[in-house]
């Protein structure tokens, strides 16, 4: 993906249909801030320190929160969206990890459906690893060294390649 909002970006579809598009968040682009630094005035206890992403390049002036656990019985990520403060303070009491996202990534009816068509997107359901990563930023290095060996070279290769 050459669009520089998604370049080497792990982007996790919360909800998706043919009819209203799709939707979802940008795990691996930190801000370096959180949640009090952007809502200073706000008493948010605990909420205050969570690390804040950019969600994607859509309401890039609205702050939402987002709860992400793995579900081990069903080996699947759980994403809850559009979580308020105090509903953000009970997932983080149950031991979820919560993140702040400045933005989100959205497409109109058809248009993921077209961009998977053209091979825009690198799919693969969502992986244990995205939460193991301790630094985002490897997330996307990490997430295609769990999908195997090929995935692993192009993980590897430069994002200039003109350059190498």
């Amino acid at each position: 993906m050459r669009d520089p909002n998604f370049q080497r970006a792990v982007v996790f579809i919360a909800a998706h249909t043919r009819e209203d598009g799709a939707f979802g968040y940008v795990l691996n682009r930190p801000l370096a801030q959180r949640v009090a630094d952007l809502l200073p005035d706000q008493d948010l206890g605990a909420l205050g320190q969570v690390p804040v992403f950019v969600g994607g390049p859509v309401a890039a002036d609205k702050l939402a929160f987002a709860s992400l656990h793995w579900n081990r019985k069903k080996g699947t990520l759980r994403c809850q969206t559009h979580l308020s403060v105090s509903d953000a303070l009970h997932e983080m009491s149950m031991g979820h990890e919560v993140r702040g996202f400045v933005g989100y990534s959205g497409w109109s009816s058809g248009q993921i459906e077209n961009e998977i068509q053209h091979r825009s997107w690198i799919i693969t359901p969502a992986r244990r690893v995205i939460l193991a990563t301790e630094k985002p930023e490897a997330m996307w290095g990490a997430v295609l060294d769990d999908m195997g060996p090929v995935f692993s070279l192009m993980a590897r290769t430069p994002e200039n390649v003109r350059l190498n």
